[in-house]
């Protein structure tokens, strides 16, 4: 009899005992009624609740608890799938190169902690079924972190390593009538944690699903498909592959259906190893374009003609193939418009509900994301599933990362003996068997374009021969793996080069001396909270040289989970926030998506443009249309042409357009450019003719927009004013408005229109902005420090003397002109003057200046800074939105009118940042519930309305330690400088996106009260 002997799990060679051969996740049903209902009697849940116990080590684990006798009833309860961290034991960990263990224990490879490895101890009581009595019977657990063990009623089953591949183990021989005790260890750190160091939050438990299955006497345990291609990719040849338990002579029927009927029908012998091929002329084929599938319908029968299971496999016929050096699906060139995605729930850690899933996945597909990648690992078997039938194009990734142990290399500090797998024999086959769970579980999907070997585990033989696996195993996709980038030992690990984060102009200057594979960026526009910066360089790329392929995004959605803080405030915490050190703090928020309720950031949009399969381009009077798609018409789509002037609508139109994929086409504007004055827009956009599986019918997927302007007579400001010359203020009246200037606090004190004071503090140059994620990564603040405290910091008093400068006052004959003198306390001092000129209408036009000192360089921002009662909570603005733009992030904006309120500004990235800017605002308004306030205009101006200053979002490391709202903050800038996302660990803004500093500064906007 076998027993479990815990002096292994530190050992890597051992990571399977007892386990089943794994297998194809297809699933068996006992009729076709079943299948209908999707509910298989093969199968018994045994989700739900378990008793439970939680150990901070072994040696505090309940010594015989797998034993009949041993009466668990008064145990704790705990829910199963779960990771225990979010069920109430222990603590969630972020971290990401490090290992959690750290600084904590002194350990290494071939061992484990000690002091501290949480043991989780599960047991379940239950009666097997009667219809699945003298069956043979199995346990599958579909995901385990990081290692469990196994006992039915006291029989040791086996154990299992890989927390993101199914086990199965046959319990056949343990089972009872009545009532059975299944008990089950679950260890957070094993042997495999070593090359388990994804950039995650580490959790264990059982975070998938359990049941139990039955096996019927005639039964196929696994089957392979594959669909073979002539080579005009229009005919094919389906291969089907199975592998049957039999006990006498079987026969199974295979059916093929599709769209248009049955397609074939036949009957066939079975053996224990069997193949057929069918011959399908002219298949619909599969993409993510058009996800095209067919029916597999397989029924199972014994020798005396009864029926024993039935089989329902989803198949896409496709090819895929580097032809050229070239990755070509169905002999097309592809591009992968992609994302990295993690299983993760803010509410549930690494168990992601399949309502989440779906939301997932129709958010992707509305948003012209056409792949994934399944970073860093296996993920559960539905999200495949949706991705065949949905369509989106996977690199299905093998479960391996181990960055911990080779990062030192890149320190200096560590040596390429200690990297792992590396060349570690005895790593060797843990890795194979890793592999081999990937693809066998995997393989029928159509949607898996590639298998991947891992993510940053350096070089070395070990991966090479895993690549060499994949290869044998299945040779209709290609091997990826990104870590020859950093180990050219075994370049042919990968089919195709992959590297992270490299700039355009790097991987440019690679391909010029390199084009013997083709390019992806397997992580690319790191998209930590306001980022996506200048992503439309690559998207280009992709369009200009033919060996780049695409990219995905790092990553679809923030790592954040749901807490409540001291005074029971709701909010989302990351890395640090349960007290867990080691950690990488705020590294856990990159998503293009928010943590929460997986709501659509203000990144989406220019994902969505940047991703959009079909290009849109003015010339004249003529608009280009370029479809990107490899296998979509223009056709198939409908195409509106829509002329607004200034926001408002005054034409739209049909444009009826037919470009193939892959070609271009030059149209007529059915519009005529207009003659009145004013600013015009013309908008084509293409939607969807008839609703789909993820959008309704009329989701727009692309668009251009072209601005031409009609000139017109000048605004004028007509009205008679009055100068005050006070002793120490100087006013300005007109008919419904007052201003005044203080030349002892040196600036606009007051700005009265129809009685009500608009003004709660002096407007002020501002150069700052609150450090984004990529500013702290590359050192902004420190880099541009002088800046903030020239902007908190400045005065109209000379320095070292106690006198105030006096203000300077111009009148003429329309206007007064005041203009302040602000010292700025820099190194070497500088100097900015802002001038008010007031007309009779109660229009202030607001002129900064500034003389660049060349120490200085470049700033954050230049404008100015206006702060309002918190009670003219509602903005309205002509520009470009509706979301948040900037210099870098300007594309899936269109130019219009749109209306929010302050708070809607106020981005919910995790850390607290600069958000909300508006850019080429032509006018905004600022008002409150009455539509009182403040309207602002000027040439294409930065504008932004939040709740707080730039300061005050600095200072707090969370939403809810921002202080209560009093004040809207009004920032009416020239420009801000972009917000960069190559990476967020050192890549700056381009330069072209930064203010240019070198010349003397000047900026004017107008404002007026409502």
């Amino acid at each position: 009899m076998k027993v479990f002997d815990y002096g292994k799990v530190k050992d890597p060679e051992y990571f399977a005992d007892g386990r089943c051969p794994m297998h194809s996740d297809h699933v068996a049903y006992a009729s076709w009624e079943e299948y209908e209902e999707r509910n298989s009697s093969f199968r018994y849940s045994l989700d739900g609740l378990w008793k439970f116990a939680y150990a901070g080590n072994y040696a505090q684990t309940v010594p015989g608890f797998e034993q009949p006798e041993y009466d668990c009833r008064s145990w704790g309860d705990i829910r199963v799938p779960a990771s225990i961290q979010m069920e109430g034991w222990d603590i969630p960990q972020y971290v990401n190169v490090q290992y959690p263990w750290d600084g904590r224990e002194e350990v290494s490879p071939g061992e484990i902690p000690e002091r501290f490895n949480p043991i989780a101890s599960y047991v379940k009581y239950f009666t097997i079924p009667g219809h699945m009595q003298g069956k043979r019977l199995y346990l599958s657990f579909q995901g385990a972190e990081s290692g469990l063990a196994v006992w039915m009623n006291g029989s040791f089953a086996g154990y299992s390593e890989d927390s993101f591949a199914p086990s199965d183990f046959e319990i056949t021989p343990y089972v009872r009538e009545g009532e059975n005790k299944l008990a089950v260890r679950v260890f957070k750190w094993t042997s495999s944690s070593w090359c388990e160091d994804q950039d995650f939050y580490r959790f264990s438990g059982l975070h998938r699903s359990v049941y139990l299955y039955a096996v019927p006497q005639i039964h196929i345990a696994d089957m392979r498909i594959r669909t073979l291609f002539d080579e005009g990719y229009r005919d094919a040849e389906l291969e089907i592959c199975i592998e049957a338990v039999l006990s006498g002579k079987a026969s199974a029927k295979l059916t093929l259906l599709g769209s248009e009927g049955e397609i074939f029908s036949r009957t066939e012998s079975l053996e224990e190893h069997n193949t057929f091929c069918y011959q399908v002329s002219a298949p619909r084929l599969w993409s993510a374009e058009k996800p095209n599938l067919y029916e597999l319908r397989i029924e199972v029968w014994d020798g005396a003609g009864n029926l024993t299971e039935c089989i329902s496999q989803n198949v896409g016929f496709r090819k895929f193939e580097i032809k050229d050096g070239i990755m070509c699906l169905n002999g097309k060139r592809i591009v992968f418009k992609g994302v990295n995605r993690h299983e993760f729930s803010s509410k549930t850690g690494r168990v992601v509900s399949k309502e989440e899933l779906l939301q997932d996945i129709l958010t992707m597909k509305r948003n012209n994301i056409n792949a994934v990648r399944t970073s860093h690992y296996p993920n559960s078997s539905e999200l495949y599933e949706l991705c065949d039938v949905y369509g989106l194009y996977l690199i299905a990734e093998n479960n391996m990362e181990s960055h911990g142990s080779w990062e030192p290399i890149e320190r200096g500090k560590g040596e390429i003996e200690d990297v792992l797998p590396g060349d570690r024999a005895e790593w060797e086959a843990m890795m194979l068997d890793r592999v081999n769970s990937c693809y066998q579980r995997d393989k029928n999907h159509p949607s898996i374009l590639i298998w991947s070997c891992g993510n940053e585990s350096f070089g070395g033989s070990v991966i090479w021969h895993m690549a060499e696996q994949f290869r044998r195993l299945d040779d209709t996709r290609l091997v990826h793996y990104e870590g020859i980038f950093h180990d050219r030992r075994y370049r042919d690990s990968s089919d195709m080069e992959s590297q992270m984060y490299s700039s355009v102009e790097a991987i440019k200057e690679f391909l010029a001396k390199d084009r013997s594979k083709p390019f992806i960026s397997c992580e690319y526009s790191h998209a930590m909270g306001n980022s996506c910066g200048a992503m439309n360089k690559y998207t280009e790329l992709a369009d200009t040289d033919m060996s780049y392929q695409g990219g995905f995004i790092w990553d679809y959605i923030d790592q954040s989970i749901r807490k409540k803080n001291r005074y029971g405030e709701v909010f989302q915490a990351y890395g640090g926030d349960f007290g867990e050190r080691p950690t990488d703090y705020t590294f856990s928020g990159n998503g293009i998506v928010y943590g929460g309720e997986r709501e659509e950031s203000p990144k989406m949009p220019s994902v969505k443009y940047n991703y959009q399969g079909i290009d849109v381009r003015f010339e004249g009077d003529m608009v280009h249309i370029r479809n990107k798609n490899l296998f979509t018409r223009t056709s198939e789509y409908s195409c509106t042409v829509l002329v607004e002037r200034e926001g408002r609508q005054i034409e739209k139109t049909v444009l009826e357009t037919d470009v193939a994929p892959l070609a271009e086409k030059a149209y007529p504007l059915p519009v005529k450019r207009r003659t009145a004055p004013g600013e015009y827009a013309v908008t084509v956009s293409f939607a969807l003719k008839e609703s789909t599986l993820w959008a309704e019918a009329g989701h727009e997927i692309a668009f251009g927009q072209m601005i031409y302007r009609v000139e017109g007579s000048e605004e004028t400001h007509g009205g008679k004013i009055r100068v005050i010359h006070g002793e120490w203020n100087t006013g300005v009246q007109g008919e419904n408005f007052s201003a005044l200037f203080s030349n002892l606090s040196g600036g606009m004190v007051s700005y009265r229109y129809g009685g009500k004071e608009l003004l709660e503090t002096i407007p002020m140059p501002n150069f700052w902005r609150a450090p984004t994620d990529n500013d702290k990564g590359n050192m902004m603040p420190q880099r541009y420090a002088q800046w903030k405290i020239a902007s908190m910091y400045l005065t109209h008093k000379p320095f070292g003397k106690p006198a105030q400068s006096e203000p300077r006052v111009e009148e003429a004959e329309d206007s007064v002109t005041v203009t302040f003198r602000y010292g700025m306390p820099v190194t070497p001092e500088a100097e900015c003057f802002v001038a008010y000129r007031v007309f009779g209408d109660g229009t202030v036009q607001v002129k900064l200046s500034y003389a660049p000192v060349r120490e200085l360089g470049d700033m954050p921002e230049f404008g100015m800074m206006f702060r309002l009662n918190a009670d003219y909570e509602h903005v309205k603005w002509y520009g470009y939105g509706p979301q948040e733009t900037y210099a870098d992030r300007m594309q899936g904006a269109k130019l219009g009118v749109y209306k929010n309120q302050v708070k809607d500004n106020l981005a919910k990235y995790l850390v607290p940042q600069e958000c909300g800017n508006k850019q080429g605002v032509r006018w905004a308004e600022v008002t409150d519930y009455k539509g009182r306030g403040l309207r602002f205009w000027g040439e294409e101006l930065n504008f932004s309305a939040l709740p707080y200053t730039p300061h005050e979002l600095e200072n707090a490391r969370h939403v809810y330690e921002l202080p209560p709202v009093h004040y809207t903050t009004v920032r009416v800038a020239k420009a801000q400088m972009g917000v960069g996302g190559d990476d967020s660990w050192g890549s700056r803004t381009h330069p072209e996106f930064l203010l240019d500093a070198g010349e003397p500064m000047e900026f004017s906007f107008f404002f007026r009260g409502i």
